[in-house]
């Protein structure tokens, strides 16, 4: 492969060449991208992402690392960014948080650790607070049953603490949070349903 040697034309001497970086990546897979990062290192001992941070600017370089990094790498850039703005992003965690399977999230955490040296569940709990500090530790935590397995009677029972909880609108409680952030799709589908059947209104409403 000689698309190493390619980025090295890509920063020589006359400027950033981004067309020649965009016909490189764009027309590449994941697995080729990853090859090509390593292939870069061993040629060069840096991280491709670091040259093309220090090369390139602005928009075009955000899209050009995200594009770069692989999914799980890209989740735990984002909620890094996402933790050190000002103001914290809570829906690009919440996102991650709620999306992702129990093995992906796996990997976001494992690969925040690598790139960061800390825990995202360190950085979350730091850059938030209150109601969002409650949901979102344990939501990044968890490692959930991903089956399609359901319980009925503790669907029915938990449906109830919901309600419980909901009239009295107490919507952090944590009880309401244990259940929220522990239990599987399929086993919250089966709540939320029950709750739905037996209380005549869905959870949202």
């Amino acid at each position: 492969m000689i698309t190493h040697i390619n980025f090295c034309w890509c920063f020589a001497g006359w400027g950033t060449n981004e067309q020649l970086i965009i016909d490189i990546l764009a027309h590449r897979n994941a697995a080729q991208r990853n090859l090509i990062r390593k292939t870069y290192r061993e040629a060069y001992g840096e991280d491709l992402l670091k040259s093309l941070d220090e090369e390139l600017s602005s928009d075009f370089e955000r899209a050009v690392v995200l594009f770069t990094l692989d999914p799980a790498e890209r989740d735990a850039f984002l909620a890094h960014e996402a933790t050190k703005r000002f103001t914290s992003s809570h829906w690009v965690l919440m996102e991650i948080a709620c999306t992702r399977s129990s093995h992906e999230l796996f990997n976001v955490r494992k690969a925040y650790h690598d790139l960061y040296k800390k825990s995202l569940e360190e950085d979350v709990a730091h850059h938030t607070k209150g109601d969002y500090r409650k949901l979102l530790v344990p939501l990044v935590s968890a490692f959930r049953y991903q089956g399609e397995e359901v319980n009925m009677t503790l669907a029915r029972s938990e449906a109830k603490i919901l309600c419980e909880k909901i009239s009295d609108k107490q919507y952090s409680d944590e009880e309401v949070i244990r259940i929220v952030t522990t239990r599987s799709k399929a086993q919250l589908n089966a709540t939320l349903n029950h709750y739905n059947t037996a209380f005549g209104n869905a959870i949202n409403k």
